[in-house]
């Protein structure tokens, strides 16, 4: 099973969300389950290829 995390808040009734890796795309939903059906979703759509230019995070070691 892939993982990857998520950062998550709620703001009134919504519960808003995006992937640590892929910051620039934020989705929401009227549940914390609903957000997690989204962000699978996005992360399906990311990893695809059909989006292009996707921005990323990622680690550099420096030392």
């Amino acid at each position: 099973m892939e993982k990857t995390k998520y950062v998550h808040w709620q703001d009134e009734n919504m519960w808003i969300g995006y992937l640590e890796e892929y910051p620039d795309y934020i989705t929401q939903g009227e549940s914390i389950e609903e957000l997690k059906d989204n962000l699978k979703d996005i992360y399906k759509d990311l990893t695809s290829g059909k989006i292009p230019c996707v921005r990323k995070i990622s680690e550099l070691e420096v030392a």
